[in-house]
């Protein structure tokens, strides 16, 4: 019996976790987590989980101990009990985690593990700081933990170690294009369990291309009885030749209410992408109209940039796509909504009497100002919903929208541009970012990729503050995420290869401060963490390829 009442012994511990010397004096031994801890000390002696170990949780993050019990009873077989934490509990033998509104220390989503013979204890300010502990603790126990079934012959031991963590960057996003390739419900699950191991907290969801459109819009049926089909797809060896098969999909709001949900409850927000102006081919074959020429239309099959686009002078193109977001923003509880903005060919803008006539009656001197118009009118009406608008970095074209967010994926300088106006932004390179590249310069070792080369250390090499930033601007700079465009990605064992490990390297990158964070280091901890993936399943990319 541990003679401290439980909130004493919490204090005691966050009390001592407050002299931790710096990790870097220190032996972390054969504890290898990622992303890597801002501070991590070994202790004496080791908990074990056992079939009478209780999990005690305060009462307002009763989720996370339900999520911990769920993760622990198939591997272990044992069914814990979750009791609400309470000062007269004993903590011996238990997992506590413990909310303290006032530990600022924290930030809102960090934390701190003791781990002792007698208790596992983790604290933070918020639920989601107990959550990434959670995921820390999991790395902590044998790899086996991620196995859905009783195994056998397994110690369930949490090393004695004291843990102070917090994130660098409240922005840790994956992006997945379900526009060229959709992806089951399942793996999209799979996927979002999977950024919740690498403490990331954003889901980036691109549901619309110019080859499909992937969420149904009930005003608009015919988006996914026409918009979410295409007839044909490029062979991956030769994208120049189409297969002949008709490809499609689309999800229901049910099943989009249904991944927010899972999503919600590892604390990942679900960002949606509806793409515009360009990148809307499928739209406009399901409702000609909303075009230049007024079509007809065929949803795309090859890849690349079409130059059919919405028509920025016709008013029905503002009305159905504040229709579209009136139904999305339902779907997505989201502060940001991403409208796309990128790669929108001017060339029917140049000939379309509606557009030109847009640009006289307001005053505009171009068709990249006529971009900025059409983006700071969908703008307005997302902020008068309550929410925040963000494009690729293209919606600087012209004029930047006043309060959008831009993800500067054409390099640092849009984002760089960006921050110096006082706008917030996502850096997301295509040179550091772009998880679709090839891994490897020998192109005949790997499958078809859309080109490129972005090996593991370069995105692990990625500074999101660019260093010419003005010091008083790189507050404005939220984070980095990484990118998968499905064009050559048909699959989901190939959407795992082509993401991870690397998105494990990018995972480190916008949570470990830049001083901790070293490549000899982070490879000497990866495999620990490629257990947990191979018990996942997860087809990633074996290292020694």
């Amino acid at each position: 019996m541990i003679p401290m009442k439980n909130s004493d012994c919490i204090l005691f511990l966050v009390f001592l976790l407050a002299y931790v010397p710096d990790m870097q004096a220190q032996n972390t031994g054969n504890v290898h987590i990622i992303p890597k801890p801002l501070e991590l000390t070994l202790t004496n002696g080791a908990f074990e989980i056992a079939p009478n170990t209780r999990i005690l949780v305060s009462p307002d993050a009763e989720q996370v101990g339900m999520y911990l019990q769920q993760l622990l009873e198939p591997p272990t077989g044992y069914m814990l009990r979750v009791d609400v934490l309470q000062d007269e509990l004993s903590l011996e033998n238990t997992i506590v985690l413990e909310l303290d509104p006032t530990a600022a220390q924290h930030g809102e989503e960090g934390y701190a593990l003791s781990a002792s013979p007698d208790a596992v204890v983790i604290s933070a300010r918020t639920a989601a700081g107990l959550f990434y502990g959670v995921q820390t603790l999991r790395q902590l126990l044998p790899p086996q933990v991620e196995e859905r079934s009783a195994v056998a012959g397994v110690t369930w031991e949490v090393p004695g170690v004291e843990i102070t963590d917090r994130p660098r960057f409240p922005w840790r996003g994956m992006h997945l294009d379900v526009g060229r390739h959709m992806f089951p419900v399942e793996f999209v699950k799979k996927y979002i369990d999977l950024l919740a191991l690498h403490k990331m907290n954003t889901f980036h969801w691109h549901l619309t291309e110019d080859q499909g459109w992937r969420i149904e819009i009930k005003k608009y049926p015919l988006l996914t009885e026409i918009g979410s089909r295409r007839a044909a797809t490029p062979f991956p060896s030769d994208r120049n030749r189409l297969d002949g098969q008709p490809y499609g999909g689309y999800y229901t709001q049910l099943e989009v209410r249904e991944v927010v949900a899972y999503a919600q409850e590892r604390f990942i927000t679900v960002v949606p992408e509806i793409e515009m102006p360009g990148h809307s081919v499928a739209a406009l074959a399901s409702y000609p109209e909303l075009g230049c020429t007024g079509g007809p239309y065929q949803v795309r099959q090859y890849w690349g940039i079409a130059k059919d686009v919405y028509c920025a002078g016709n008013e029905k193109v503002y009305a159905f796509l504040e229709d579209v977001l009136g139904e999305v923003m339902e779907l997505f509880p989201s502060v940001f909504i991403h409208i796309g903005g990128d790669e929108c060919p001017k060339d029917r803008w140049e000939e379309c009497e509606k557009c030109q006539a847009m640009i006289a009656k307001e005053g505009l001197a171009d068709e990249h100002e006529l971009q900025s118009y059409f983006v700071t009118r969908m703008e307005k009406f997302l902020n008068s919903h309550g929410r925040r608008m963000i494009g690729w970095d293209e919606i600087l074209e012209g004029g930047l929208a006043p309060n959008a967010a831009v993800m500067s994926w054409r390099g640092m300088e849009g984002g760089i541009e960006a921050a110096t106006m006082g706008h917030d932004v996502v850096m997301t390179p295509t040179s550091h970012c772009y998880l679709d590249y090839y891994q490897s310069q020998n192109r005949e070792e790997e499958p078809p990729a859309i080109g490129g080369f972005l090996p593991l250390e370069k995105v692990y090499s990625l500074e999101p503050v660019p260093a010419e930033l003005p010091a008083d601007k790189t507050r404005h700079i939220l984070g980095a995420q990484g990118n998968l465009w499905t064009e050559y990605i048909p699959t989901a064992s190939q959407a795992e290869y082509m993401a991870f490990p690397r998105a494990s390297a990018l995972a480190e990158v916008v949570w470990t401060t830049p001083g901790m964070r070293e490549y000899g280091d982070f490879i000497e901890r990866l495999p620990s963490l490629l257990k947990h993936l191979d018990g996942l399943g997860v087809n990633y990319r074996p290292l020694l390829k």
